[in-house]
């Protein structure tokens, strides 16, 4: 017989990713993440006194997006980038996001609440000094960019062959390297 969890609880993390200086802020709470939580990493970004623009990218998630959240950043001068629907690859921390899944919980059961957050604060604490080669390796500024008539063209040659028709014809302007700010 396998041992299984009763009750259900909620460890959230909800960070930010300096893409300049490859440090994380972040704010973990036991339950869900609110537009108040929300409201708190703003405040925690703009003390830490960045110069320059600070923009956030943000995902679909109900909290970014509402009346109390935007104006605060807009308040804290902090410019809220949100990303098309379904478009996880374009946000650099969801690489974050999967390296600590990766690192403390597939394959792993915990007993307890507190022996399932600890390994994960602990991933969180170690990303400065033990995890900072493989997150320097991880969280570049590297994506891909496609040309949209490139993209069409590959997508009417992968629509011939699927009637039979054999072609050979490659996407004459290939994907071009995409640098973020």
């Amino acid at each position: 017989m396998i041992r299984g969890v009763s009750g259900r609880q909620c460890y959230s993390v909800l960070g930010a990713w300096n893409a300049v200086t490859n440090e994380l802020v972040r704010i973990t709470t036991a339950g869900t993440v609110s537009p108040d939580t929300m409201c708190d990493l703003l405040r925690q970004i703009a003390a830490l006194g960045l110069s320059g623009p600070v923009t956030l990218v943000l995902d679909d998630a109900r909290y970014h997006h509402c009346a109390v959240v935007k104006s605060l950043a807009a308040t804290l001068h902090i410019e809220l980038l949100s990303l098309p629907s379904y478009s996880p690859n374009l946000n650099l921390i969801e690489r974050l996001w999967e390296f600590i899944k990766r690192d403390v919980l597939y394959g792993r059961r915990y007993d307890n609440f507190t022996e399932f957050c600890r390994p994960i604060d602990g991933c969180l604490d170690n990303i400065p000094t033990k995890h900072r080669p493989q997150l320097d390796a991880l969280m570049t500024h590297n994506s891909q960019r496609f040309n949209p008539a490139s993209f069409l063209t590959a997508q009417k040659t992968i629509l011939r062959d699927s009637r039979g028709a054999f072609s050979k014809t490659v996407s004459a302007n290939p994907c071009t390297a995409a640098t973020g700010r």
